[in-house]
């Protein structure tokens, strides 16, 4: 679509987590360019888009290779904030990168996503909550919470950390969207490990977390490992970890009913003849829910005031605000959720 496009600000990745073989294919983290990021983001406002969304395989990583005499081996929380409270004040890092962006003229939402737990910085906090055209929005897979699991992972923190990033970046930035994922099965998960992380999430309270099943790659370092997870358990725990998640996610969307907020109109919804959808600033698209309008009329691309008035465990309901009377014929959406792991239908 013309109204939002994804921005691509680095490339690769360091860390050497257990499960997965993006480093292998991608290579090492590369930051791109802010000159360069920034014109491609005055072409696209320009052109009409109304988000952009910032992505790579670690965001929160930008600009600390292209620092003099760069190492890879700073991925841990400790060595990752020693190198940047070393950097010149001149330095390119995401701050200064969000920061300019945010500066450029137009209405528009900036989303991050795609970062990691051991390279959130005060400095990173206070630029989010700063800039008003930044979405109060975080993505963040921790992948798991347990010590033992997180260790085992290879994610070069523990769980104390990720608890005290949750805790920070709740009480620094208001009406945070949080997004996380987890991996359920990791070999050597336990029946502890994943209690421990049921009551994580049950902490928490994420507004998005999905859930993987743990799958066996060559090329990974999993899988050399013992105490592999049978498929069945495997199953059993992300079916229970989901479900707890639709609970969390129902009460946070029904808390939402009777606020007014920023809606991104996306067009025509497919579930419903007459219905336009769209997404406050706490969707991202493709991945998240979206605000299907029931009453007036909008265009895709458009920048509209909405009233919630309904909500389910995935999507909400709204009405617009102001702008011209709709002629076409009301109609109420009516939602109805159905039994299932993520499924939903309207009628």
């Amino acid at each position: 679509p013309k109204h939002f496009a994804y921005v691509k600000i680095a490339e690769g990745c360091n860390h050497p987590c257990s499960f997965c073989i993006i480093p292998r294919m991608r290579g090492s983290h590369r930051s791109r360019a802010q000159a360069d990021i920034v014109r491609e983001a005055r072409e696209l406002i320009a052109s009409g888009v109304k988000e952009l969304n910032l992505i790579s395989q670690d965001s929160t990583y930008y600009g600390l290779d292209l620092r003099a005499s760069h190492s890879r081996a700073i991925s841990s929380p400790e060595k990752f904030s020693a190198a940047a409270q070393s950097l010149p004040a001149d330095a390119t890092t995401l701050c200064t990168l969000l920061r300019e962006l945010n500066e450029l003229p137009g209405q528009f939402w900036i989303r991050l996503l795609y970062t990691h737990p051991a390279h959130w910085t005060d400095e990173l906090i206070r630029t989010i909550a700063e800039c008003p055209k930044v979405a109060r929005y975080v993505d963040m897979p921790l992948q798991h919470a347990s010590d033992a699991m997180l260790k085992r992972m290879r994610r070069g923190h523990g769980h104390d950390r990720q608890r005290r990033v949750v805790e920070r970046l709740r009480g620094a930035i208001p009406h945070l969207t949080f997004r996380t994922a987890f991996i359920v099965g990791h070999p050597g998960e336990t029946q502890g490990d994943f209690d421990e992380l049921c009551a994580f999430v049950s902490w928490a309270r994420f507004e998005h977390a999905v859930v993987f099943r743990y799958s066996d790659e060559e090329t990974c370092a999993a899988y050399a490992m013992d105490a592999k997870v049978p498929p069945l358990v495997a199953a059993n725990r992300a079916r229970k970890l989901v479900g707890l998640q639709r609970a969390i996610a129902r009460e946070k969307n029904r808390a939402l009913v009777g606020r007014e907020m920023d809606v991104l109109v996306e067009g025509p919804s497919e579930e419903h003849d007459l219905v336009m959808k769209g997404r406050h600033a706490g969707q991202a698209p493709e991945i998240d829910g979206s605000v299907y309008l029931s009453e007036g009329e909008a265009r895709a691309g458009e920048m509209r005031r909405v009233r919630i008035v309904q909500s389910s465990d995935w999507d909400l309901v709204g009405d617009l605000l102001g702008g011209a009377p709709s002629r076409a014929p009301k109609k109420r959406v009516a939602l109805k959720v159905v039994a299932g792991p993520a499924e939903k239908r309207w009628q």
